[in-house]
């Protein structure tokens, strides 16, 4: 019997039930044990604020370290976690079926956003999501926080907070939903590129068995996410933006006319609120990294760059 797949995975309880998923799928799909392991990362430990320590890879250079190594077979990532930049040497093998990339209200007493007073504290540890509160102009003050769902939520229910907002796909992948007191419309607030997407990332096969590996985890990958989140990271990348940045970005697949079609938003908000671009585009599947850069483009061209602060090269 094949010895059992090392998955490794953040610590967190978040990043284990999107751990155990994925194990349960190989497991259906293979019939092949697989043992998490879990590895702690920089940005676990650290207490500093993201956009200080600039988000990018914090989250996933250790676990990318255990499968160069070879201590781990494979890694399963929060996709929007992941530097647009593959490292030589890794593959993401599977991009699976995406949860609901919204972000949601999780507010006391079972308020939404326009119940909330003028004033009212919400916490966010986004510079994308705090930048676009601000933009809807409702007065609200918001609260740079860092935290796992638990503590976020426990802010709001001692009093600390008025609300906060979180992705909707960890509420759900947590049994969390009861928090939820107002899921946002993308027109309001468009998530962060590859939100709600998990990666499956294994060493390239250069062997048979990395090659094996490989084989068995595109099994699990779904066509209309990887196209929606690559059209997404494609924005991010052409924009030269990290993680951290007020960038929001939605991909959708949908079947149109000639087939099917890939519809990509994006935004760009000042970290006060005051300015923003907002456009769109649509392409096919095939052509969504193409799709991405050309949005990013025209968005640079109506003045983007200016909203972003510091770059990222």
């Amino acid at each position: 019997m094949s010895e059992p797949l090392k998955l490794g995975t953040r610590k967190s309880s978040l990043a284990m039930a999107q751990a155990r998923a994925v194990a349960e799928a190989i497991t259906a799909r293979s019939g092949r044990e697989v043992e998490l392991v879990g590895i702690t990362t920089y940005g676990d430990t650290t207490k500093a604020a993201l956009a200080q320590i600039g988000g990018t890879g914090v989250f996933v250079n250790a676990l990318r370290d255990a499968l160069l190594e070879g201590r781990i077979d494979l890694a399963v990532h929060s996709l929007k976690d992941l530097p647009t930049t593959q490292p030589d040497g890794l593959v993401i093998a599977a991009v699976p079926p995406r949860e609901d990339p919204r972000d949601a209200l999780c507010a006391r007493d079972g308020r939404k956003l326009t119940e909330l007073s003028a004033g009212a504290r919400v916490g966010t540890g986004s510079p994308r999501r705090a930048a676009q509160l601000r933009a809807l102009g409702y007065g609200l003050v918001v609260v740079a926080i860092r935290g796992n769902v638990d503590t976020r939520l426990r802010y709001v229910a001692e009093g600390e907070l008025d609300a906060v907002v979180l992705a909707r796909a960890g509420l759900a992948r947590l049994g969390r939903l009861d928090a939820v007191t107002e899921v946002f419309d993308p027109m309001q607030m468009l998530p962060a590129p590859g939100q709600g997407a998990l990666a499956v990332e294994c060493r390239a096969g250069h062997n048979e068995v990395d090659a094996a590996l490989v084989e068995l985890l595109r099994g699990l990958d779904d066509p209309d996410t990887r196209a929606a989140v690559t059209a997404e990271r494609a924005l991010l990348a052409a924009l030269e933006a990290g993680c951290s940045a007020p960038v929001g970005a939605f991909g959708e697949v949908a079947e149109g006319e000639e087939g099917p079609e890939l519809y990509l938003r994006g935004v760009v908000v000042a970290s006060d609120g005051s300015q923003s671009v907002r456009l769109s585009a649509t392409g096919t599947p095939d052509e969504a990294d193409q799709l991405g850069r050309r949005l990013a483009a025209e968005m640079l061209a109506a003045g983007a760059a200016g909203l972003m602060g510091e770059r990222v090269p």
